[in-house]
């Protein structure tokens, strides 16, 4: 972590294969009940900017992914929803990717838009308004993501549970293939995160931190105020 991040370092979250055998294609679980994932919650490199995200209801975050599989699924996060802003909209989300591969599988709720955003370091990747997520690192290196998001809302895992994860599972050998408990899936999009523009983001430039952000109020005011998306 410390190639990628220079501030204090709280105990991470942790979610283990137990945790996640709700959302897994395979049911059982591996004899081992390892650590899948870390999330660093509520970062901030000086109390300057903590005071800058608290005051904007704003919070940043790292999540790190080690390589693996699970039977023969990439290892991925647990997937989530989230609620809907004052305007109407649900609130969305940015993230970068700071060291190796991620696909961010997008789904909305009535699964009438799939999609894969294939992102590498450096990629800056939103989450829209409507869309739950889930990150699959698909690589053999680890994959280290910074987060922003409104610190208004929980986060809704329980569709996800219910149907078992999303719509598609990744697969190393047999790549996307479709979750049975859903109904009338249709076919996944791939779009590579370069394809993607983030209003008031994109023209910045690939190599900008997100982090860096912070500050910027009117760039990251979207993040509570989805409409401005609009």
């Amino acid at each position: 972590m410390n190639k990628f991040w220079d501030g204090p370092l709280p105990k991470p979250n942790e979610r283990t294969v137990e945790d996640m055998q709700c959302v897994l294609a395979e049911s059982s679980l591996p004899a081992e009940n390892k650590t899948l994932y870390f999330m660093y919650r509520n970062l901030s490199k000086n109390e300057e900017d903590s005071m800058w995200l608290s005051n904007n209801n704003l919070r940043f975050d790292i999540t790190v992914i080690p390589p693996g599989v699970i039977g023969d699924e990439f290892v991925k996060t647990k997937g989530h929803y989230h609620p809907e802003a004052p305007c109407g909209l649900g609130y969305p989300e940015i993230y970068q990717v700071l060291k190796g591969k991620a696909h961010f599988l997008l789904q909305k709720k009535d699964i009438l838009d799939i999609c894969v955003i294939k992102a590498e370091k450096g990629d800056i990747v939103l989450i829209k308004p409507g869309y739950g997520h889930v990150t699959i690192n698909p690589s053999d290196e680890t994959l280290v993501m910074a987060n922003i998001v409104s610190d208004n809302f929980e986060s809704e895992y329980g569709n996800y549970i219910k149907m078992h994860g999303a719509a598609y599972y990744e697969f190393k050998d047999k790549g996307f293939v479709k979750n049975l408990h859903y109904k009338n899936i249709p076919e996944i999009k791939i779009i590579n995160a370069s394809q993607c523009e983030i209003p008031g983001i994109s023209e910045k430039g690939k190599n900008k931190s997100l982090y860096s952000f912070i500050g910027e109020e009117k760039v990251l005011d979207f993040l509570n105020n989805p409409s401005l998306l609009e």
